[in-house]
């Protein structure tokens, strides 16, 4: 099996990064400056009167001199293993640890998580063998676009080629889930200018991080968006997990605009390399 760090560029495999048939292409409505560039920091748009996220988007990365001070030696095999499109300086500190801001004897983790993070040390996630990330998708350093209309709202992932579906229409979760998915089931609902969307109803098969910090299935995420311009949005995820974690616990990070360009296709299991390998040992 591969290390940690190992398991970190394999993921990063994820993003094909070859945005070339659609690059550049001028997206419509889009503010521009005296020389045709995007203009980031113009106003919000709007649509039926709330703040229209549609776009396509990335997870604002920390600084490689930023990681490497958070988490050190984890790091130290990535620059020799680089792989083409995915280099440090686009992965944000929750995607590789989602409890990154807490000391590690502060963590709020249950021994129940402390002990099965022990048995899958050397098994890898979901990921690994090509199945979907589950609710660390969005904040995995590949692409998303979102969509927007008066009912509800899709995001489509380039990562795995998932996609969500976040109802606007009014409905809430239901109180019984009865079948349990890799994404969960979402609504959403506005207040003023900030979409808060409430998840439940995934399975406990993926993780939360590449540390792979678990979850079980009464795990319930819930999302705050607010695009403060045209070309940044504020976005906070509170994890609520009384099955693995002693108190919920949030996590705040920026996403920027990713203007003229699109998401596009990327299917894990015809590139896949390293499960062959994997049962060879």
């Amino acid at each position: 099996m591969i290390s940690r760090p190992g398991w970190l560029v394999l993921c990063a495999l994820l993003s094909p990064s070859a945005h070339a048939q659609w690059l550049n292409y001028p997206s419509p409505g889009t503010p521009r400056t005296r020389d045709g560039k995007p203009n980031l920091t113009a106003p919000a748009p709007r649509a039926n009167g709330k703040p229209d996220l549609s776009g396509v988007w990335r997870v604002q990365p920390d600084s490689p001199a930023e990681l490497r001070r958070i988490f050190g030696g984890f790091l130290d095999a990535v620059d020799a293993l680089t792989v083409p499109g995915m280099t440090l300086d686009l992965v944000n500190r929750y995607f590789i640890n989602v409890l990154a801001d807490f000391k590690p004897q502060e963590a709020p983790m249950r021994q129940e998580a402390v002990a099965l993070m022990r048995e899958r040390a050397s098994v890898g996630g979901p990921m690994k063998v090509c199945l979907p990330a589950g609710p660390v998708v969005p904040y995995i350093p590949d692409p998303h676009k979102i969509v927007q209309t008066p009912s509800q709202i899709v995001i489509m992932y380039e990562a795995d080629n998932s996609h969500r579906q976040i109802y606007t229409d009014g409905r809430v979760l239901p109180k019984e889930i009865i079948q349990p998915s890799w994404q969960g089931y979402s609504a959403g609902k506005w207040e003023r200018d900030t979409l808060v969307v409430e998840s439940a109803g995934f399975n406990d098969k993926t993780r939360l991080d590449l540390l792979g910090h678990p979850h079980g299935e009464a795990l319930h995420v819930t999302e705050r968006f607010h695009r403060r311009d045209f070309g940044h949005m504020d976005t906070a995820i509170t994890f609520d997990d009384p099955q693995f974690y002693t108190k919920p616990f949030t996590i705040q990070y920026s996403e920027v605009l990713l203007p003229d360009t699109d998401v596009f296709e990327f299917v894990c299991n015809e590139n896949e390399k390293d499960v062959v390998h994997s049962q060879q040992k």
